[in-house]
C-alpha cells in the first residue's frame, strides 16, 4: 500500500480507530517477512472495511493486527520500567552512533501523554493528567512538548554525546535553542515556577539548565505526520499513553511492538 493510499484510508477512521491504525502503519508496506505480511494484510483489510463503513469489522481486524504484532515481538521480552514507562527493544541495541531520538506529546480533554523513541531501541510512554496544583498554565501543549524532551533526557544517567533530538513543534524547538544559547530564564507563558513538593526544581527549569550545559546535543525540526519513522513512533506512543488514562488495555506489549515496527522502518532507510 502506497503512503498516500494509506493516509487517505486513515482519514476515514474515527479518532479511536485512527490512532490504532496509525501505530500499525509500518506493517502496511511491502515486506519479505511473513509475520509482518500477515499483520499488514489485517491492517489493509481493516481499512477496506472502514471504506464500506463496517467499523465493527474494522475494529476486529485491528484487534487481530495488534495481537499478531505483539506475538511477532514476543521473542524479545518487553523491558519496561512501570514507574516511568521506559523500555527498550534490545534488537536495536547495536545501532551505530550518533544516536537519533524523537519526542512528542498528546493532549485531549484532561488527559495527556508523552512519548519518545531512540534509534538504539530505548523508548518511553507516560500518561499525564491535570489537578488543582498543576503548574502547566495556559501553554499546555507547548509545555508538554518540552516535558517530553525532559522525559527522554532523564532516561539516561548520562545523555549520550552528540545525540540528535527531533521535534515536530517549532515553538518548543525555539525554546530549546534559546536555552542552549544561555537564555535559561525564558519560560512558556503561564508556566508556574513555584516550589514543587515532588522535585527540587520545576521540570522545565531543570531541562533549561541541562540543555544550556549540553552544546553537543542537536535539537532539530521534523514535519509531523509526514511518514518519518521516529516521529511517527513518538506520536504513536504519546497517543497510546493518553488513551491508557481513559481506557483499559495492556500498554507494555503494544508500546514494544509499535517501537520495534517503526525502528525496523527507520534502520531500513537510515535518514534523519
Amino acid at each position: 500500500m502506497r503512503p498516500d493510499e494509506f493516509l487517505r484510508a486513515l482519514a476515514q477512521l474515527p479518532p479511536p480507530l485512527h490512532d490504532r491504525a496509525l501505530t500499525l502503519r509500518p506493517y502496511a508496506r511491502s515486506t519479505r517477512c511473513d509475520d509482518c505480511q500477515r499483520i499488514g494484510d489485517a491492517v489493509r483489510l481493516a481499512l477496506t472495511a472502514a471504506h464500506y463503513e463496517e467499523l465493527t469489522s474494522t475494529g476486529e481486524l485491528l484487534d487481530t493486527a495488534e495481537r499478531l504484532a505483539v506475538e511477532h515481538t514476543e521473542h524479545v521480552p518487553p523491558r519496561l520500567d512501570q514507574q516511568r514507562g521506559r523500555g527498550r527493544v534490545i534488537r536495536w541495541a547495536e545501532a551505530s552512533a550518533p544516536l537519533v531520538a524523537a519526542t512528542d506529546a498528546s493532549w485531549k480533554g484532561r488527559a495527556g501523554g508523552l512519548g519518545y523513541v531512540v534509534s538504539d531501541g530505548h523508548y518511553g510512554v507516560l500518561g499525564r493528567g491535570t489537578g488543582r496544583l498543576d503548574p502547566t498554565g495556559a501553554s499546555r501543549v507547548l509545555v508538554d512538548e518540552l516535558r517530553a524532551v525532559d522525559y527522554l533526557l532523564t532516561g539516561y544517567d548520562e545523555v549520550p554525546t552528540g545525540m540528535t533530538v527531533l521535534l515536530d513543534s517549532l515553538t518548543a524547538l525555539r525554546y530549546l535553542h534559546r536555552w542552549q544559547a544561555g537564555d535559561t530564564d525564558a519560560m512558556p507563558a503561564g508556566y508556574s515556577l513555584r516550589e514543587r513538593r515532588w522535585s527540587d526544581q520545576p521540570t522545565l527549569v531543570r531541562l533549561a539548565e541541562q540543555v544550556a550545559r549540553r552544546r553537543d546535543l542537536t535539537f532539530a525540526h521534523v514535519k509531523g505526520h509526514s511518514g518519518h519513522a521516529l516521529n511517527e513512533a513518538a506520536d504513536g506512543l504519546s497517543h497510546m499513553a493518553r488513551r491508557r488514562r481513559e481506557e483499559s488495555f495492556d500498554l507494555r506489549p503494544r508500546a514494544h511492538a509499535l517501537v520495534d515496527a517503526f525502528l525496523r522502518d527507520w534502520h531500513a532507510n537510515a535518514t534523519l
